[in-house]
């Protein structure tokens, strides 16, 4: 059999192939929320949803931002989502620095962020004025 004839009855049998698992579909949003994507379960934890909210703090210390986030409804992203933010969403975020809820994991007094202008992540001390977006999660069952 020639190569061209192996890739056609490879692909004869990939359109044969009839889906073993349900495609799952993000939840209803509220009121201009955007999806922002799928965050894969990483170490048994579930896989989730991601949700942007529709507001915007600026000018806050990390305290201020992670209790502004909460009291919308929300959460500041983790750095997976902020990734995830900055590929997907991008368009809805200032050219500012954003943000997380990930303190440094050996300097308490530092946070971690993202850059929207560059897409960089890095720390800053938490009295640092930031922007600031929530987020819900909504786990896959």
């Amino acid at each position: 059999m020639t190569s061209s004839n192996t890739a056609t009855a490879a692909l004869a049998q990939l359109n044969n192939i009839t889906p073993q698992c349900a495609i799952q579909v993000p939840p209803l949003l509220m009121e201009g929320e955007s999806y922002a994507g799928l965050i894969l379960g990483k170490e048994g934890e579930p896989g989730r949803y991601l949700i942007l909210l529709p507001v915007e703090a600026c000018e806050l210390s990390w305290p201020r931002a992670r209790d502004w986030a909460q009291d919308i409804g929300g959460d500041l992203p983790t750095l997976r989502e902020l990734a995830l933010l900055f590929a997907n969403l991008r368009d809805q975020f200032h050219r500012f620095w954003y943000w997380s809820n990930a303190e440094h994991e050996t300097r308490p007094q530092l946070v971690w962020g993202q850059n929207f202008a560059s897409g960089i992540q890095t720390v800053y001390g938490r009295p640092f004025r930031g922007h600031a977006r929530a987020v819900r999660r909504v786990n896959l069952a």
